[in-house]
């Protein structure tokens, strides 16, 4: 039987060879992966840096010879407030000076109508006169009993009864020129010109104000805590005076340094109970004239005399609740919590009465990026830095 030789499938050779190509890549797909976690299962993953210290900028708490202030809120008026108001009745001729001028004491500031008044005096000294010379005949003939003493008496009587009628012409004359009694500053013309003014008494029409300049009185209210704090100051001999007064200083609104000084002229003589405080009336001298009746001003009176305070920079105070605190900074550049008790504010600064001992080092800028126990990089507080802000206050987070 011959022989049957079978020629290879050309088809089937090229399918297996596709099997082992497709079999050969999953493989691959699966083991490299698996590799690749095996290793980074292997590999400690790399631990980040830790983050620096935040930098805090420092001070030392210092003792300096200080002067214990209260510290008064006041209103400023003039020393003298005249009301000028019309003396005789009329119409006004003519106004002689502009709102706000200052005038000198005698100067005419409202003319009225004086044509009437200037008749009365004609009038008056005419029959002033001829009282007085009716009053000088009777004695003559007196001497020759020409006449009776009684009829004497009448014409003297008379005389003396004209020359008041004639003085009292001349007053009302006199008033038509509307002076001014002080020297000060005139407020506006509360009359003008052509308007009808009246001179009667209880009735008389206003027609301007003047209140001095020279000085300025401040009047403010003393609490009761600092009242009894002076009046015990008083009864050890401790109270601080200069030139025999209390010495007292003042700034405006826009004023700080307190550049205008001043003493306390007098105090009331009770204490207000609706609000327990004491008015106090100081006097400043107002040369420039900006001490203008109805300004508010500060006032600050030496409570003690000058002896040895801690002060710390109003920046370094934070506020956590009811009390005040500090972050002060150990020798280590740790942070730590301290609580103090306040004084007085003195140029930026506050006095420690509390908490703090002097040479202690406190955070006064950077409050807002440490927490008790914190490591912290400090830098010296420079003389930039050391300028007051805006006086903020920090509430503390915990």
């Amino acid at each position: 039987m011959p022989t049957t030789h079978h020629q290879p499938n050309p088809n089937r050779s090229r399918r297996r060879s596709q099997i082992l190509v497709g079999t050969l890549v999953a493989a691959l797909a699966v083991g490299l992966p698996l590799a690749a976690l095996s290793r980074l299962r292997a590999e400690p993953a790399a631990k980040p840096p830790s983050p620096p210290p935040p930098t805090v900028i420092v001070a030392p708490v210092e003792r300096r010879m200080v002067t214990d202030y209260a510290k008064l809120i006041g209103h400023v008026d003039a020393t003298e407030t005249v009301d000028l108001r019309a003396r005789v009745s009329g119409h006004i001729e003519a106004v002689n000076f502009q709102a706000g001028q200052l005038v000198k004491k005698g100067d005419v500031l409202f003319t009225i109508d004086r044509r009437w008044y200037k008749a009365e005096f004609d009038l008056a000294s005419a029959r002033a006169e001829v009282a007085v010379r009716e009053a000088a005949r009777a004695e003559r003939l007196l001497a020759s009993s020409a006449v009776s003493n009684e009829e004497v008496e009448v014409r003297k009587a008379a005389a003396a009864e004209a020359e008041a009628a004639l003085e009292i012409a001349r007053l009302d004359l006199e008033h038509t020129l509307v002076r001014a009694p002080i020297s000060g500053r005139v407020s506006r013309a509360l009359v003008t010109s052509g308007n009808l003014v009246s001179g009667t008494p209880g009735n008389a029409t206003l027609l301007a104000t003047i209140v001095t300049v020279g000085n300025a009185y401040v009047y403010a209210d003393l609490d009761e805590d600092t009242l009894l704090r002076f009046t015990r100051l008083a009864r050890e001999g401790r109270i601080v005076t200069r030139d025999g007064h209390i010495p007292a200083d003042l700034e405006l609104g826009d004023e700080s340094g307190y550049p205008r000084h001043g003493y306390l002229e007098s105090t009331d003589n009770h204490v207000n109970p609706s609000t327990g405080t004491l008015m106090l009336r100081f006097v400043f001298p107002n040369a420039d004239g900006a001490l203008i009746p109805g300004l508010y001003a500060r006032v600050r009176v030496p409570v003690d005399a000058p002896a040895p305070k801690l002060l710390i920079s109003e920046r370094a105070i934070g506020t956590d609740q009811s009390q005040k605190f500090v972050y002060a900074v150990d020798p280590n550049d740790h942070v730590a919590y301290r609580t103090v008790e306040l004084g007085s504010d003195i140029d930026g600064m506050r006095v420690v009465n509390k908490g703090l001992a002097a040479g202690d080092t406190i955070i006064v800028s950077g409050l807002q990026r440490v927490r008790p126990g914190m490591t912290v990089s400090p830098e010296p507080e420079s003389v930039a830095d050391a300028s007051p802000d805006s006086g903020r206050t920090l509430a503390l987070a915990r």
